[in-house]
């Protein structure tokens, strides 16, 4: 077998419940739950396994509730002995990423990413950006047509996920320009997403600025598991990078589609979405039909991965 890569999950993954199953049946688990309570002076199985999709859908919630999630299905992965040759995660996943490179304490991540949502949120007040997903394109096209639409306002590439599926953020009016601009280009479809803030683009520059502030009190150390990271699609290769990639982040492209294809091309053959949901291994089948690919959110998802890679 060829290497394997550990993915971690981005916002818009969460649901109430999750993670409770891993929980109550590694103990591993249910302490990740326990540290990020004792972290964050707040009840966090009460949050994410007992309340609602509402509160769950807060940035400064989502946030945090999704790292801890994704590092409790982490820790039950190490103990049942399964490694990582790589890392790398979606937006946020990338923080979930570093606590797995072993260059981020959990307890600090969680925290990081509470504050980081908190300013993505108040950098730009809810009605005055959007998010919109082109499908069918392909990445010059999107900026061609990002160009075309930034006469309204601010609109720009936000995620490349993977083939025909790429996102823009800014200004709502500039976002609705961008998506007729692109069916008039040959989109097969552009649509509005449900989203509360326009993330990776110009406007969440001051959010990382805050941001930058906060990590001051943070330790970074040197990543015992390589990881690539959003902002280059390609390796962080020291700690003193690691922060001013995780600032930049906030408000530039995300480009996986190339962070997948970096780690296809240095010989990983297996994936692991480790966290809730299914998006990264949707993302996965279309840049790369032959990789193994798995996920990990729950118990039956985790006996399949086991069964096939122990």
């Amino acid at each position: 077998m060829g290497k394997i890569a550990f993915l971690f999950s981005g916002q818009g993954a969460q649901t109430v419940g999750m993670g409770k199953e891993l929980a109550e049946n590694y103990k591993v688990a249910d302490e990740v739950f326990d540290i990020a309570s004792e972290s964050l002076g707040l009840d966090m199985k009460q949050m994410v396994w007992e309340s609602d999709e509402e509160t769950l859908k807060i940035t400064e919630n989502t946030q945090p509730a999704i790292v801890t999630m994704s590092i409790a299905a982490l820790r039950v992965l190490e103990e049942e002995g399964i490694r990582a040759d790589v890392v790398a995660g979606l937006s946020l996943g990338e923080y979930s990423a570093h606590v797995a490179s072993g260059s981020l304490a959990f307890a600090d991540a969680v925290r990081l990413v509470r504050k980081r949502g908190k300013y993505m949120q108040e950098e730009v007040p809810v009605g005055k950006g959007a998010m919109a997903a082109i499908m069918g394109m392909d990445d010059e096209s999107v900026y061609a047509v990002c160009e075309k639409a930034q006469s309204t306002g601010i609109v720009s590439p936000a995620n490349f996920n993977c083939p025909g599926q790429i996102t823009v953020a800014g200004e709502i009016a500039a976002v609705e320009a961008a998506c007729e601009i692109a069916k008039e280009m040959g989109a097969k479809r552009a649509l509005m997403l449900p989203v509360s803030a326009p993330f990776h683009c110009s406007m969440l520059i001051g959010a990382g600025e805050k941001l930058e502030k906060e990590m001051e009190n943070v330790t970074f150390s040197e990543m015992k598991i390589p990881l690539i990271t959003n902002v280059t699609a390609d390796y962080v290769t020291s700690k003193e990078d690691i922060k001013p990639l995780l600032v930049r982040q906030v408000s530039s492209s995300v480009l996986w589609e190339k962070s997948v294809r970096r780690m296809l091309a240095d010989g990983v053959d297996t994936f692991v979405e480790v966290g809730p949901g299914k998006a990264l291994t949707g993302f996965m089948r279309k840049i790369d039909k032959e990789a193994s690919v798995y996920n990990v959110e729950d118990m039956k998802s985790l006996e399949a991965v086991l069964t096939a890679l122990k």
